[in-house]
């Protein structure tokens, strides 16, 4: 990384030159060199993010305005700060993968999911749900444990889990999943009660969890609000009699 390697230069070039011009004692020259590095680290950091932020902003206005295409595009351009600070191309990956998988283009969501950043928790989920897509189960259960290690207390990322465990015909795994999410979370109503769900062998019901649910993909709003329709539908006709 660059603004590593730039900190680490000026401080030894500091530490050189108090140590064979000035014949500072070691103690002194290392404070001083550790101090310097820290500063150049600081700073460096500091001005790429600040140009990173304002490049995220703009593609958030235009994610906000559904100028999807130019939001992707947007994003891309900041790869170029990948050097210069940890994580930006993992996290670039994750969000851009996000726009394709939301916009179901899941060929090219999986090439940006696939090199995401593993605490970003729904681009790991939707990368999950394509290995499962591809009759990866193995690949599946790796990317979930990955996701639930490193984003322990997320309810919906342990339910989703499990979903897709009971999906490809593992319920005792997507039991033992959705307990180990229980103790990691603590009290959380929809979880406990799709835990018991799975216990008794009836299906999950996820739609407490709205739109972060519906946006995996794996169930429709419509369903939803046929549901509500004939619910509406039943009581009327109790009404009538």
């Amino acid at each position: 990384m660059f603004t590593l390697a730039i900190s680490l230069l000026l401080a030894a070039a500091v530490a050189a030159g108090l140590t064979f011009a000035a014949w500072m004692n070691i103690l002194y020259v290392s404070m001083i060199a550790a101090a310097v590095f820290a500063l150049c680290f600081f700073l460096i950091s500091r001005i790429v993010m600040k140009k990173f932020s304002a490049l995220m902003e703009e593609a958030q206005r235009d994610l906000q305005a559904s100028r999807f295409d130019k939001a992707v595009k947007v994003m891309e351009s900041g790869f170029r700060f990948s050097g210069w600070q940890f994580f930006v191309k993992q996290n670039l990956n994750a969000q851009i993968g996000t726009i394709y998988y939301l916009k179901r283009d899941f060929a090219k969501a999986f090439g940006y999911l696939d090199k995401g950043f593993v605490r970003n928790w729904v681009a790991m989920g939707m990368l999950g749900i394509c290995y499962m897509k591809r009759q990866k189960p193995g690949k599946m259960i790796d990317t979930f444990e990955k996701a639930c290690s490193a984003s322990k207390k997320e309810p919906l990322l342990w339910n989703l889990y499990a979903y897709c465990l009971e999906k490809v015909g593992e319920r005792d795994k997507a039991v033992a999943a959705m307990e180990k999410g229980a103790k990691k979370v603590g009290s959380n109503e929809a979880l406990l009660a799709n835990l018991e769900a799975l216990k008794e062998g009836r299906k999950m019901k996820m739609k407490a969890y709205g739109d972060l649910w519906y946006q995996f993909h794996l169930e429709k709003p419509g369903a939803l609000i046929k549901q509500q329709t004939r619910a509406v539908q039943g009581r009327r006709k109790i009404v009538r009699r």
